[in-house]
């Protein structure tokens, strides 16, 4: 086994953890990022399927997420803007499709004005939460204690305003149904993205792109690491005393006066720590947990629907693919849709065969677009629960009570452990923003 030396080590080779050894080296500190893939990237990753390049994890990036806009542009790397032109296609309850322009969904009046009185809910509350520490709260406890879904049947009688909100929240954003996470907890979501107003615009959440890729970020940094990087190195276990840590990760042994875990919190518990991890952090890796989402990649020979007038963005709150998009590589021929279907709804088609799986998300597609989406030259399912180092996507989040109760611990390092990660940020959550904050924050706190 070969033994090193270093200031800091650092496990996962995501963008939040080249961050911190990215902001450490250049303050004069050694570090060690050691990778249990054989990539850098964590859920960024641009792979080519069949001569199609796709994005398999994230890939937006939104006009407020200043972390990650500074990261582009120190890195030298361009954005360019989402397809939008032409009208937006709605699936109604009934399925009936309905073709729109402007922000207004294609829905009754007094269903229009339910869920206008559920967005300014859900601002005001978190303007007051905030996405920082919602746990301080004064009502806290009480608004982690009952369920989204719940809070929303208080709110209105309209199912179909409910599910609409309840899309942006559980299906586009937690991967979770509605009666599993708390109403903290989608305020929480709400408030890391400067609002639920915010959240709920797909020009403004989902606004750019990078050219050739989001994973660039995690390359580039990588790249300035050089040999600092390891991969094919999973850390097995972490032993700390009061001079230094040592974390063993199969070839490669790390000695140094601290480790960062840079991981999605439900991978910790793979790791054998000596001494263990405090209570609070063993019983609050308990209570997290990640969704369940399935990102569908179909690449055609032409943008079929910007010729029909279409912008490619669609919502099927009640179909299967829950949202779709216009997906297409900058400067590319060829045009490619991405489609989503979470949580339960994956449930159900990840149980089917995969010819019969593709035939159910392409009849849903179709579903929207027309029979043309039948067809795809290239397709491609982007299951990030099956991968074994993330397990689930997009962000870990608490069952009910859970943020409440342990979130003031979710940052606070063990004695020389401290922790990096997307799914622990505030401004930011679950988005490569969020790991770039959480990165710069741990590294500040390491330097001081």
């Amino acid at each position: 086994m070969n033994t090193i030396s270093r200031d800091v080590v650092v496990i996962g080779a995501g963008a939040s953890g080249l961050t911190v050894a990215h902001e450490l080296t250049k303050a004069g500190r050694s570090v060690a990022v050691l990778e249990a893939r054989d990539r850098v990237g964590g859920r960024l990753w641009t792979r080519d399927v069949d001569g199609a390049s796709l994005e398999l994890g994230g890939q937006w990036v939104s006009p407020d997420q200043d972390a990650l806009l500074g990261t582009l542009a120190e890195l030298g790397l361009e954005t360019y803007s989402r397809y939008r032109d032409g009208a937006d296609i709605f699936v109604g309850r009934d399925g009936t499709r309905t073709e729109f322009t402007g922000a207004d969904l294609p829905l009754p009046q007094t269903t229009l004005t339910e869920i206008e009185s559920l967005t300014a809910a859900m601002d005001r509350l978190a303007a007051d939460v905030g996405a920082e520490e919602p746990w301080a709260n004064p009502r806290a406890a009480e608004y982690d204690s009952v369920s989204f879904a719940g809070w929303l049947e208080t709110q209105t009688d309209d199912a179909d305003a409910r599910d609409v909100i309840a899309m942006f929240i559980g299906a586009a954003m937690l991967t979770k149904p509605p009666h599993t996470f708390s109403l903290l907890q989608a305020v929480m979501m709400a408030a890391s993205a400067g609002g639920f107003s915010n959240l709920v615009d797909a020009d403004f959440i989902l606004d750019k792109r990078v050219k050739g890729g989001l994973q660039q970020v995690p390359l580039r940094l990588a790249d300035k690491l050089g040999d600092d990087v390891f991969l094919n190195s999973p850390a097995l276990d972490v032993r700390t005393d009061d001079s230094r840590v040592t974390v063993s990760a199969g070839n490669v042994e790390v000695r140094a006066g601290h480790v960062v875990l840079a991981v999605p919190p439900n991978l910790i518990q793979r790791i054998t720590f000596s001494p263990p991890l405090p209570r609070r952090q063993m019983q609050l890796h308990q209570h997290i947990s990640l969704g369940l989402v399935i990102k569908v990649h179909a690449v055609y020979d032409t943008p079929f629907w910007r010729d029909a007038g279409l912008s490619g963005t669609a919502f099927d709150p009640h179909g299967l693919v829950h949202e779709s998009y216009d997906n297409t590589n900058f400067g590319d021929t060829r045009g490619t849709l991405v489609g989503f279907i979470s949580d339960e709804r994956a449930d159900g088609v990840l149980k089917l065969s995969p010819p019969e799986r593709r035939e159910r998300i392409l009849d849903a597609l179709a579903r929207v677009y027309g029979d043309a989406a039948r067809r795809p030259a290239v397709y491609y399912e982007s299951d990030w629960a099956a991968e074994e180092w993330t397990r689930g996507a997009y962000a870990a989040s608490f069952d009910l009570g859970g943020l409440a109760r342990f979130g003031a611990d979710m940052r606070a390092p063990a004695g020389r452990v401290y922790f990096s990660c997307s799914d622990i940020a505030g401004r930011g959550f679950q988005h490569v923003d969020g790991a770039i904050r959480m990165g710069r924050a741990t590294a500040a706190a390491l330097l001081n």
